[in-house]
C-alpha cells in the first residue's frame, strides 16, 4: 500500500504531464503525467497503479533535456506481482534539425522479471521523417552499453548460465510519432523499439506502445495505452513476453521560451 500510496502522491503533487513529448518543439519546458489503476477488496483482493511522468527542458535553444519516467505497482491477494520503475533520459543538440544526435541514459528495475536493476548509456542520431503541427514521425539509431544485474542465475539461454549480471554492447532501431485525427479530437501515437546485442543475436528485446488520448477540457485527457514487451534471455520459467492495457487520465503543460 505504501508503494501505491507514494507512485500517486508524486503523480498528483506534480500533476501537470505522455502521448510524447517532442524535443522538437520550440518550447522551454513541457510536461505530461498520467496515471491508471484499480483497487478491488472482498472476493478478489486487487491493487494495480500505473504512473507516468515525462517532461522536456530547454534551457538554451541548441539544448533539449527530455526524460521519461514511469512505474508499475501491483498486488494480487496481497501478494506483490510488479514493482518496477523505469527512466529513460536524453540530452538533444539542435533537435530542431531534421537529422539531429543526442546521448541517452537509462534505469530500470523489473520485479516479475527478476530483473534488479538495468542500466545503460550511449549516444545515436534521430532523423526526423515527418515533422508538422499534428503529425509527426521519427526515425533514430543508437549504439550504447548495458549492464544488467538479475535476481538469479539460470537463464533460458544457456550460456549466460552461472552469471547475475550481464554486460554487453546494443544497438537500438527506434520508430514513433503521433496522428491528430478526427479534426483533431483524438491523438494516436506509438512508439517501436528493437534492441539487438551486438555480440548474440539470441540476446534482444523487442517493445512497442500503442496509446491514444481524447481531450475533455483545458489539457486534461481520457488516455489509452497498450504496451507490448518481448525480452528474449530472461531467467528460466520467466515468461519473455509481457502485454498491459490501461485506461487513464493525463494532462499537459506547455512553456515557450521567455
Amino acid at each position: 500500500m505504501r508503494n501505491y500510496l507514494t507512485s500517486l502522491f508524486f503523480l498528483l503533487f506534480v500533476t501537470d504531464a505522455f502521448a510524447q513529448l517532442n524535443e522538437s518543439d520550440t518550447l522551454q519546458f513541457q510536461l505530461r503525467s498520467s496515471i491508471s489503476g484499480n483497487y478491488q477488496q472482498g472476493n478478489v483482493a486487487l491493487l494495480a497503479i500505473r504512473s507516468k511522468l515525462d517532461f522536456t527542458y530547454s534551457p538554451v535553444k541548441q539544448f533539449v533535456f527530455k526524460s521519461q519516467n514511469s512505474s508499475l505497482y501491483q498486488e494480487f491477494g496481497n501478494r506483490k506481482a510488479d514493482n518496477d520503475l523505469f527512466s529513460r533520459n536524453y540530452l538533444y543538440w539542435k533537435p530542431q534539425k531534421k537529422v539531429y544526435p543526442f546521448g541517452i541514459a537509462y534505469i530500470s528495475s523489473n520485479f516479475r522479471r527478476k530483473i534488479e536493476t538495468r542500466l545503460f548509456a550511449g549516444a545515436g542520431v534521430t532523423y526526423q521523417f515527418v515533422q508538422k503541427q499534428f503529425h509527426v514521425l521519427k526515425l533514430s539509431a543508437s549504439a550504447l552499453y548495458e549492464t544488467n544485474r538479475f535476481k538469479g542465475m539460470v537463464y533460458n539461454k544457456t550460456e549466460y548460465n552461472g552469471n547475475n549480471q550481464i554486460n554487453l554492447w546494443r544497438g537500438t532501431l527506434y520508430a514513433g510519432g503521433w496522428n491528430y485525427i478526427l479534426n483533431r479530437k483524438l491523438r494516436l501515437y506509438y512508439d517501436v523499439y528493437w534492441q539487438p546485442a551486438f555480440n548474440n543475436s539470441n540476446n534482444y528485446r523487442t517493445q512497442y506502445d500503442i496509446g491514444a488520448d481524447i481531450p475533455l477540457w483545458k489539457g486534461l485527457n481520457l488516455s489509452v495505452l497498450y504496451i507490448f514487451t518481448h525480452e528474449n534471455v530472461v531467467i528460466s520459467n520467466i515468461k519473455q513476453q509481457d502485454k498491459i492495457l490501461s485506461f487513464g487520465f493525463s494532462y499537459n503543460f506547455k512553456q515557450k521560451h521567455k
